[in-house]
């Protein structure tokens, strides 16, 4: 009997878990950074704009979630482009650190406006390091592993998330102490020299590009790539639109409910919401898996739907109830975020892939961003209430139910060359 070991096969091995690995981390990071303005904003912007109403802070939230996800949305296109161009591991590098290096400048930010332009400049990285990772990964690993793998990288940024939310129920970020969460920001920048020394480059990306110039940006503006194109996009958009216009807002909302005097609330919420977007995020791609792509985004919209509708119409008060809702509403929004890796890399050739991903997930940023400012505004039609508000924006996923249809079928099908 022949017991000798194919050192090519482990070879591959090694190299699929050591992508693996730094997607999981790239993203899980990424999450964190995403997580912090969130938890700082409150006490932040009342420290940057002296002011205390929710109507004045409100505005300024919005103002600058738009200006992160202007920022994601052009990073999303420019490093997925170079993803393409120049390959994905040393897109990813100089993403990772665009997101770390500039969070932590937000430390020495001293008016709204220049905290603003820190988050918009981290955005650029952030944007970029989603395509890149699931390319990467996908393009790595065998197709019958692809809806655990979009589980694992969709629950990565929510790990983060909820990490930061445990952050802030142990440490109080309050006014004189927000500025430190953002400096702590800078620390995945060291994520780098992991993925230079470890990480391979993807085979399919080399082939690919030995067959010829590849235009991605103008391929996947073109038939037969463009149909899929703007179907992907608008089901970014209603998923970022939903989390970014009323989930990422909770905890604000449970400062208000408090009255600002319970400072680990804020925490609590965004740790409880991460842990639900990490169950969501491998229940989305579970279900995508078993009754395929088209029935599983319908399906989280309509639990999206009426998640929402209970917590932002029914919960007046800080406790419980509104904790176990912040739960529940984590994992049916943040699902979205396993459906989404596991569904956009399916519409694309690995030549346009990475490029692809970053157009359609990032420019859901863009139509985001309106939906952040609306959500300032909003604030202000109704005198501050974030319930009133984040009612009106989540009817966004209505829309999901009926332009899924639209979209063509992919399960079971290997990734397009």
């Amino acid at each position: 009997m022949n017991h000798s070991i194919n050192p090519h096969a482990n070879s591959q091995t090694c190299a699929q878990w050591m992508v693996l690995i730094a997607a999981f981390l790239g993203w899980m990071f990424d999450g964190l950074e995403q997580g912090v303005f969130p938890l700082v904003a409150r006490p932040a912007l009342q420290d940057l704009l002296h002011v205390e109403t929710d109507k004045e802070i409100g505005l300024w939230m919005g103002y600058i979630t738009a200006l992160f996800l202007v920022g994601a949305a052009g990073g999303g296109l420019l490093f997925g482009w170079l993803g393409d161009r120049v390959g994905r591991v040393r897109a990813m590098i100089l993403s990772v650190l665009a997101y770390s290096l500039f969070t932590g400048c937000s430390y020495f930010a001293q008016a709204a406006w220049q905290l603003g332009l820190f988050r918009f400049l981290a955005a650029l990285g952030m944007g970029g390091e989603w395509s890149l990772g699931v390319a990467l990964v996908m393009e790595y690993w065998p197709e019958k592993h692809r809806p655990l793998l979009a589980g694992a990288i969709g629950a990565a940024s929510n790990v983060g998330f909820g990490l930061l939310g445990a952050l802030g129920a142990i440490f109080s970020v309050t006014r004189g102490s927000w500025r430190w969460v953002m400096l702590a920001g800078a620390a995945p920048a060291l994520l780098t020299l992991f993925i230079a020394r470890f990480v391979p480059e993807s085979r399919r990306w080399e082939e690919s590009v030995k067959a010829g110039n590849a235009r991605p940006l103008r391929e996947i503006f073109t038939p037969p790539l463009l149909r899929s194109t703007l179907l992907a996009i608008g089901f970014a958009s209603i998923v970022l639109v939903g989390t970014w216009g009323s989930v990422q807002w909770l905890p604000a909302w449970a400062d208000q409910l408090t009255q600002g005097r319970n400072h680990n609330a804020k925490g609590v919420t965004q740790m409880l919401c991460g842990l639900g977007a990490v169950l969501g995020c491998f229940v989305g791609p579970w279900i995508g898996g078993r009754m395929g792509r088209r029935p599983a985004y319908f399906i989280l919209c309509l639990a999206s739907l009426i998640s929402c509708a209970v917590l932002f119409r029914g919960i007046h008060e800080y406790g419980t109830t509104f904790l176990l809702l912040d739960l529940i509403v984590g994992s049916t929004t943040a699902a979205f975020f396993g459906w989404l890796p596991l569904y956009l890399p399916e519409l694309f050739p690995t030549r346009a892939r990475a490029t692809g991903q970053g157009v359609c997930y990032n420019s859901g940023r863009l139509i985001a961003a309106a939906g952040a400012i609306q959500m300032g505004r909003l604030l202000q039609a109704y005198d501050g209430s974030y319930a009133r508000a984040g009612a009106t924006i989540t009817l966004v996923y209505a829309l999901g139910l009926g332009l899924i249809w639209l979209a063509p079928e992919t399960k079971g099908n290997p990734l397009p060359d």
